[in-house]
């Protein structure tokens, strides 16, 4: 039999990759997801790679009844939780629906974790807890500083929780990875990044500009104190990251029953707007038509990780550079223009 793993969110952008990376690394992943903020292609595109089925449930989270029923029916080894609202503009605008998801979903998985003695968790964090550091790039021990949204501030107090069930015995094994900033897609493009409505990230504006669905890419404010003007951060290839989930979990396999740690993931190095606007004409052959706006509130300017923790403990690095998950984002996209 092979080890089970509930992937929380598994439909959606990074889940759908880990799902993969799971299998490939000989786990049999679950998925849960209500589809929120994803699409259900995402499960035909995982069993268009696997060449396989994949247990699936649609549902909530915060739904205790659906999530006791998940674990009474699988023997579930472990949980990657993924699902969360993550648009940070909507978090400013509707802070209630962040806190009662993100919290409240960490809250009832524990909770049933604890229930049904699954001890360990990976927990999807996210290099905004660093807010706009002093010094670049961040480490682990890099102090977290105030939110800037109440999206970045659901992901600290999970943290918090966290290190507080931990500091109570409790029997967990937990490991907190905060992302920078996840692009590409899978190299067969069965399945990649696939905003609903209005994208809030870089690479599907760029993207969604290339193949001619967006008229022109606004690029916020060219008078930071960066290279060439632009803000600065740490794209990291998707795959790459699933698979630094899959290092997570074996991690955790002989730790002691109350444990905690937490990884950046990032590539270790910075690019500015502009140089992925350049690494995209580059590898797609296209001029992007694009536009000097001025700056956006709230924009960090910038922001890389320190990865040496997550090479040295996890064994884990990140392999492709930014041309090659740009190249993938783009495939990706034109296969996804092509279906439309």
């Amino acid at each position: 039999m092979k080890t089970k793993i509930l992937i929380t969110g598994g439909a959606g952008y990074i889940g759908s990759h880990t799902a993969v990376a799971l299998s490939d690394a000989g786990f049999d992943p679950i998925v849960i997801d209500n589809y929120s903020n994803s699409d259900k292609s995402a499960l035909q595109g995982i069993k268009n790679i696997l060449n396989a089925d994949i247990i699936h449930y649609e549902g909530d989270c915060n739904d205790a009844a659906l999530m006791d029923k998940i674990f009474t029916e699988n023997d579930i080894a472990g949980v990657i939780h993924f699902a969360a609202y993550k648009a940070v503009g909507e978090s400013t605008a509707q802070p209630l629906k962040y806190y009662q998801n993100n919290v409240g979903s960490l809250m009832v998985l524990l909770d049933v974790m604890q229930r049904h003695q699954v001890k360990d968790l990976v927990f999807s964090s996210s290099c905004t807890v660093y807010g706009q550091p002093e010094v670049n790039p961040v480490e682990e021990s890099t102090p977290r500083k105030a939110a800037e949204s109440p999206y970045g501030n659901t992901k600290k107090i999970c943290e918090d929780i966290l290190v507080d069930y931990v500091k109570s015995n409790a029997t967990v094994r937990v490991v907190a990875l905060r992302y920078f900033n996840p692009i590409g897609a899978h190299a067969t493009s069965e399945i990649g990044e696939l905003p609903l409505g209005v994208p809030n990230n870089l690479v599907p504006f760029v993207t969604q500009t290339g193949v001619g669905l967006r008229e022109q890419l606004t690029v916020y404010g060219d008078d930071y104190n960066t290279s060439d003007g632009t803000c600065v951060r740490d794209y990291i290839h998707v795959v790459d990251l699933a698979e630094a989930h899959v290092k997570s979990i074996q991690y955790l396999e002989d730790k002691p029953d109350t444990f905690y740690d937490l990884f950046n993931l990032g590539t270790g190095n910075g690019n500015t707007v502009l140089e992925v606007v350049k690494a995209f004409e580059k590898v797609s052959g296209k001029a992007l038509n694009y536009k000097i706006g001025p700056r956006r509130p709230g924009d960090v300017e910038q922001v890389w990780a320190n990865t040496d923790k997550a090479e040295k403990v996890l064994g884990w690095k990140s392999r492709m550079t930014l041309e090659d998950a740009l190249r993938d984002s783009w495939n990706w996209q034109l296969k996804l223009s092509n279906q439309q």
